[in-house]
């Protein structure tokens, strides 16, 4: 582990807050007209979950925690726990439902994703940019109804609930944002 400055601070990365890991959620810069600058950071608590705000003085050093990160695909969902599996070894990881949270609904069977350990214990997953899901359930748009940017609501195979255009149908593959959940194309 090693001292970064917090001109080094972006979202994502894992400082080390009160003797305890924490990720970072989030980073404002601000500059005011009198006296220094400062960061304000938004923490989330690898242990307990809990979210916090601190605010750092401009050229501060904090400790950064490593966290170790491994490639396995989806597999499934056992109850309490999502099953990734290592495809070269083998391994099995268990990822507890409260490490996923909402990005629940881009776990797809077979996909690659990167999970986040620290001291051998779960503690985040990185998606993909976007994800290719089957719309399941939407509104069939009526003959004519075609306003430049009219969307209507459609339900995924993951479970995602999108906005898509008027002339996606049910059945259709599309390609879908797992930073804003937004459609984005559909697949080719």
């Amino acid at each position: 582990m090693g001292m970064i400055s917090t001109a080094q601070f972006k979202k994502g990365i894992y400082l080390l807050f009160h003797d305890e890991p924490h990720l970072v959620v989030d980073i404002s810069f601000v500059s005011p007209g009198k006296g220094s600058a400062f960061y304000k950071v938004k923490f989330k608590n690898l242990y307990t979950g809990r979210v916090l705000e601190y605010t750092y003085k401009s050229g501060e050093k904090v400790e950064e925690v490593l966290v170790e990160t491994h490639e396995a695909e989806y597999s499934y969902f056992d109850g309490s726990n999502y099953v990734f599996i290592e495809p070269r070894t083998f391994d099995q990881y268990m990822v507890p439902v409260e490490v996923i949270g909402d990005d629940k609904v881009y776990l797809k069977e077979g996909l690659l994703y990167r999970l986040k350990f620290y001291e051998e214990n779960p503690v985040g997953v990185t998606l993909p940019k976007s994800i290719a899901c089957t719309v399941v359930e939407t509104e069939n748009s009526i003959k004519g109804d075609t306003a430049t940017s009219a969307m209507k609501n459609a339900v995924l195979d993951t479970g995602a609930k999108v906005l898509v255009p008027l002339f996606i149908k049910n059945g259709e593959e599309i390609i879908v944002s797992t930073e804003s959940g937004a459609y984005l194309s559909r697949k080719t």
